[in-house]
């Protein structure tokens, strides 16, 4: 087949022997290879709660170089997300396609930042409403959430026309989150649970709060008690249940296995830690996933690794069943979080959806076809026809008899522009040269006079604010 893009778009896709090829076209030779739509990551974090723009300075060449060329960013600053998509847009810098709902909608105190606090009706109103119009592109929910305003979240998303997604929230079923309108569910949250011949009782036991201040020991037989309650109170029927309710009402997972088994569910089958990947993590970001996997191990025992060995297991049986459900896919990674590395791992969740019964189409559907579905673009990108965007990734080997194969890059082409491999071998010498450095950027602490926040931006960001304001007042 030959492929001509034209700017940023495929022109024509046909037998290379009947499709003419432009006097002035430059060529690339692509016999022998295979050509898929660029990936997407459709859950990732640019931005973190410590980094609002600085996170994107190392995560952004390892997208590239692994053929992320779209990302479902699920959480973020907008100060720092929107100006960076702008410029991408506009050529000024290379980097993925972005759609971001911005700060998450959660319970106080929130799990994570950035978040907008929501205790009531007119707060979900007021935030969805002016979420919407600052254009972010959807609406995310967050764990702690409480019921009431989880439903009325639900309610203002569908006033305002608006997608909502996220984690099930502790206090809401999944089944619940369906019913309400949740177009996708993110790591299975409340799936498991869901699936129990008892969850009003695990549901309970699940928010019940100690008495006493408990050690560090004692939380963690507590959260065991939890888990093996939901391996034990497992119900085939409630599980085949919930499926047809996720299928009847079009709710979509995103699973995120390679989070599950990289840190979620961690078993003691590997040492992540000597991972060849880490010359690409910069120094002070691969210190804290060591130092937060370090005390989470610090009083693991065999149950708690049998108990996770299991709960992996029945997370991949679950996703194998909703497939064959018809239940609707996405893949993600939930990068950064600890030994999910930015771009790569994508690679390694589509190997893990194909253990879970997906064929090698099923799983590159996830991280192409699907998202662009799901996301209301495909007509734009997704799939390899003319009048689309030129995302595409050239590969050495066919990803239909391995998916693992997705892995062997000879090319992206992004936006219409070719990264060759020698563009791609310059963004990871670059990427390892960011990640030798071992300090962390420059941040300085800002005090909003309107709103009264404290909120941390990269030096970056405050001298371009700065540079705005100068420009504002003519000097």
């Amino acid at each position: 087949m030959t492929v001509i893009i034209n700017k940023d778009r495929i022109a024509k896709v046909g037998p290379t022997q009947s499709t003419p090829i432009p006097d002035d076209a430059e060529i690339l030779d692509a016999s022998g290879k295979f050509l898929i739509p660029g990936l997407t990551d459709a859950h990732i974090h640019l931005t973190g709660a410590t980094e609002p723009s600085g996170s994107r300075e190392f995560i952004l060449p390892l997208l590239l170089a692994n053929g992320v060329t779209t990302v479902r960013d699920m959480g973020s600053y907008l100060e720092s997300i929107f100006p960076l998509r702008k410029e991408i847009a506009e050529g000024k810098r290379l980097g993925p396609r972005i759609f971001t709902p911005g700060p998450y909608l959660d319970g106080s105190p929130p799990s994570f930042q950035p978040s907008f606090v929501v205790t009531n009706a007119v707060q979900a109103s007021e935030d969805v409403h002016q979420l919407i119009a600052r254009g972010v592109d959807f609406i995310k929910v967050q764990s702690i959430l409480g019921r009431d305003a989880y439903f009325a979240i639900a309610a203002a998303a569908k006033r305002e026309h608006a997608t909502f997604v996220g984690h099930v929230p502790d206090r809401v079923t999944a089944a619940e989150a369906s019913g309400a309108g949740q177009k996708s569910i993110e790591h299975l949250t409340g799936i498991i649970r869901g699936c129990s011949n008892n969850e009003p009782r695990l549901m309970t036991l699940q928010l019940s709060v100690p008495r006493k201040k408990q050690t560090s020991v004692q939380s963690r037989d507590r959260q065991l008690a939890f888990e093996s309650q939901l391996l034990s109170t497992f119900s085939e029927q409630n599980a085949a249940k919930l499926i047809a309710e996720l299928l009847k009402n079009q709710t979509w997972q995103t699973p995120t296995l390679i989070l599950l088994k990289n840190d979620a569910y961690p078993i003691p089958d590997s040492d992540p830690s000597r991972d060849e990947r880490a010359k690409y993590i910069p120094h002070h970001i691969w210190e804290r996933w060591q130092q937060g996997t370090a005390a989470r191990d610090k009083n693991a025992t065999q149950k708690g690794f049998e108990l996770h060995t299991r709960l992996l297991r029945k997370s991949i049986r679950l996703v194998a069943q909703m497939n064959s459900a018809g239940v609707r896919l996405m893949a993600g990674t939930d990068s950064p979080a600890p030994y999910v590395f930015p771009g790569s791992s994508l690679h390694e969740e589509l190997a893990l959806l194909v253990q879970a019964g997906l064929t090698p189409m099923q799983a590159l559907q996830s991280a192409t076809k699907n998202p662009a579905e799901f996301l209301g673009i495909l007509k734009d990108q997704g799939t390899i026809e003319p009048q689309k965007f030129a995302d595409l990734l050239l590969l050495d080997a066919n990803p239909l008899i391995d998916t693992r194969n997705t892995q062997k890059i000879r090319a992206v082409i992004l936006h219409g522009n070719l990264l060759d491999r020698s563009a791609l071998d310059h963004l990871l010498s670059i990427e390892q040269s960011i990640a030798s450095q071992n300090y962390p950027q420059p941040l300085i602490i800002l005090r909003t006079s309107e709103k009264k926040d404290v909120r941390r931006i990269s030096i970056e960001d405050a001298m371009r604010s700065l540079a705005r304001t100068r420009s504002s007042l003519g000097v």
